[in-house]
């Protein structure tokens, strides 16, 4: 769901309207997929696209060979940026990797190994955009998709390093890839304990980017930024830091577990992060000047797991509220596991079936965008004005028509964005009573779903919707 006030814009002409694939109707093409896609993100391809012909015009475009996924995607990429630059503000730009499973593929050549090894797929190395304060997911800043080539018998250390296919050189590759910040604008890249590489760290830092990552090798530090420093254990010296204050802390649960509350402490220190004695990475060989950050739990529950995160930041933490802003930062991340998620359920883009690599990663390129706008359902109904303002200016009022006539049994306009997101969440199995948790994408998405088909039937049947400009005159503010 984007908002409709963009000047009228649809999805596809929103993110994919300045595309170019070499010819008009090619361009034109990709925003119609691109709406369709939208409209019906789940199932397979003939369920996303119903109609024949649609289907065929899918398969045509993207086995043509201007349609790569580089430039599927560029259109995307500018448009979040343009979201980006906003002077004064601090944007996190989120990076995982995770794999997407095809081993059922066999006509596509040029898929690797997976998992334990046995399963053929892609590696999927996303770079999200996040708005920290109102979590809203800005878009993709960058995507790599690229095949796992396993270590050659017998490989030494330096040809590891300086072998380009090297799983560990996605971390850089995709932040040397950004390119420059908007002016004015703080960006800071977020990681989990994979990017935990020194290579990665003075990437970061000969580009002066800031980052906070979550630390997984308990290495030789140097205490403070002095030229000399005492050395001590990176673990065995975090967790021996003083804490600076306390606070309740959201833990998402994994593995089924559901989310609680943790009682956390917080502490921060100037320390350095050497580099390793075996190079194993292409970076210059110096000391990194960073602060530490480490967040612990205090009393956890009996037979939990106690919350610790131990990060790394290379911008500076003076005060308390420094260390908590960098939590804060930090505790945006599982949204790209949200992301995979809208990526692989949401879209079903493990489902795709193609007899090449090209086609396939053009799609998943295509997918990946309609992905964003799936983790974003949820963003505006928890924006401080949800209840006053108008939800014809977040959706198309055709939806909001639907929607109303379902819920309250006639045809309304007037609904806020908060009536119906919870509307739409109880479409889609949340039983909006007080002691139920706030819905998620994945139960709004369920909703949406059933929402499409419901505007469908409406318009099958040739029933008469009302237009933005019905919608304006009954919101005039």
């Amino acid at each position: 769901m984007e908002p409709t006030n963009t000047a009228s814009l649809s999805f596809g002409q929103q993110h994919f309207g300045t595309v170019c694939l070499g010819h008009k109707k090619r361009n034109e093409c990709l925003v119609r997929i691109a709406d369709c896609l939208h409209r019906h993100p789940g199932g397979t391809l003939p369920d996303k696209l119903a109609a024949p012909k649609d289907y065929k015009a899918l398969m045509r475009l993207v086995n043509r060979p201007e349609v790569t996924a580089e430039r599927v995607l560029e259109p995307h990429y500018a448009q979040t940026r343009q979201r980006m630059d906003q002077p004064g503000s601090t944007v996190l730009v989120v990076h995982d990797t995770t794999e997407l499973d095809y081993s059922g593929l066999h006509s596509v050549t040029d898929l690797g190994p997976i998992g334990n090894g046995h399963g053929r797929g892609y590696l999927c190395h996303n770079s999200l955009a996040i708005q920290p304060d109102t979590r809203e997911v800005l878009g993709l800043v960058h995507q790599i998709v690229r095949r796992r080539v396993p270590a050659p018998p017998k490989e030494g250390v330096k040809a590891k390093r300086e072998r380009p296919s090297r799983e560990s050189r996605l971390w850089s590759d995709a932040v040397n890839a950004l390119g420059p910040d908007p002016a004015g604008v703080r960006v800071v890249d977020i990681a989990d304990r994979g990017a935990d590489l020194f290579e990665f760290l003075a990437t970061e830092d000969a580009l002066h980017r800031h980052y906070v990552v979550r630390a997984k090798a308990d290495r030789q530090i140097g205490l403070g930024h002095e030229a000399s420093p005492v050395m001590r254990s990176l673990f065995e010296y975090a967790r021996s830091l003083d804490p600076w204050g306390q606070r309740t802390q959201e833990v998402h649960g994994r593995d089924g577990a559901s989310d609680r509350k943790a009682t956390v402490t917080v502490a921060a220190a100037p320390i350095q992060v050497l580099p390793p004695h075996v190079k194993r990475g292409l970076y210059e060989e110096r000391p990194l000047r960073v602060w530490l950050v480490v967040v612990r739990e205090v009393d956890p529950p009996a037979g939990v797991e106690p919350l610790e995160w131990i990060l790394l930041t290379r911008v500076p933490v003076h005060t308390g509220a420094h260390a908590w802003e960098r939590v804060n930062w930090y505790a945006c991340r599982w949204m790209i596991e949200e992301y995979h998620k809208g990526q692989k359920t949401g879209c079903a883009i493990e489902d795709l079936q193609f007899t090449t690599g090209h086609a396939l990663r053009a799609t998943i390129a295509l997918l990946s965008v309609v992905a964003v706008s799936l983790l974003n359902l949820r963003a505006a109904s928890r924006q401080p004005d949800a209840q006053t303002r108008p939800a014809t200016e977040v959706v198309a009022p055709e939806y909001v028509a639907v929607l109303s006539a379902w819920r309250y049994k006639e045809m309304r306009l007037d609904l806020t964005v908060h009536e119906f997101y919870y509307a739409l969440a109880r479409l889609g199995g949340h039983q909006n009573r007080k002691c139920d948790k706030r819905p998620g994408w994945l139960v709004l998405w369920r909703g949406w779903m059933k929402l499409q088909h419901m505007l469908d039937g409406a318009e099958a049947v040739g029933y008469t919707l009302p237009s933005q400009d019905a919608a304006n005159q009954d919101n005039p503010g």
